[in-house]
């Protein structure tokens, strides 16, 4: 992985929810849920209602960082 120094991606992430993931990128929980879909594979199953630091890790790198990041 490359680092850079305005990126989540490089840094220490934390789990989180669909709801935590959603105010990251400023959407809807729907929306997100939408434009997780595609990723689903690669991503992998929540544990619970979390979304691991890898599996966040995954999302950052196929959605891209977060605005304000």
């Amino acid at each position: 992985m490359k680092k850079n120094e305005n990126s989540i991606v490089s840094e220490d992430v934390k789990s989180y929810n669909l709801k935590g993931l959603a105010e990251l990128y400023e959407v809807s929980p729907k929306t997100m849920t939408r434009w997780l879909i595609p990723h689903k594979k690669s991503i992998g199953k929540r544990t619970g209602y979390l979304y691991t630091p890898r599996q966040v890790r995954v999302i950052f790198e196929k959605l891209g960082d977060p605005p304000n990041s």
